[in-house]
């Protein structure tokens, strides 16, 4: 049985501005690939935040059968959400220790239901370190964001 792994990526052009998020999905059995699949996608108006949410969704959602998986994110915001804050957070009724609403609450919801359809483990790894699976969805995450920039003048 191959093992499966989500690396995960958002990009923002200002925060908030156009934004973008990317998927890296890869089946491997030992050192090998045995399958890969690309994913991204963007909005005109977000934050990075909620881009690297949307990828870990996305990697999650695609997934068309129960599945175990590690899910690799540069984001300290996603990892720490989905292993630690989430469990206050739904036991306070999706309010944070202060009493304050959760921000992005329904994504982490979202995110929330697709794991749980899952055995997932979450890795978090230093962005922009050299890891070239991290990197491919860096790249992806700024492909879904391109259609939301504003195209650039040259000489203005």
């Amino acid at each position: 049985m191959p093992e499966l792994f989500a690396y995960t990526d958002g990009a923002c052009s200002g925060n908030p501005g156009p934004g973008g998020w990317g998927v890296l999905l890869i089946a491997r059995e030992g050192d090998r690939v045995v399958k890969e699949r690309e994913l991204k996608g963007g909005e005109a108006e977000t934050t990075n935040n909620r881009m690297e949410l949307l990828a870990a969704i996305s990697a999650l959602e695609a997934l068309s059968k129960p599945s175990t998986i590690t899910v690799v994110t540069d984001s300290a915001y996603v990892k720490n959400g989905v292993t630690q804050w989430i469990h206050g957070w739904k036991k306070n009724g999706w309010r944070t220790a202060d009493r304050k609403p959760v921000k992005n609450a329904e994504l982490w919801q979202r995110l929330d239901a697709a794991r749980n359809r899952h055995r997932v483990t979450w890795e978090w790894i230093k962005g922009h370190a050299g890891h070239p699976e991290n990197e491919r969805a860096d790249a992806l995450a700024r492909e879904g964001m391109a259609p939301y920039k504003p195209a650039r003048t040259s000489g203005q």
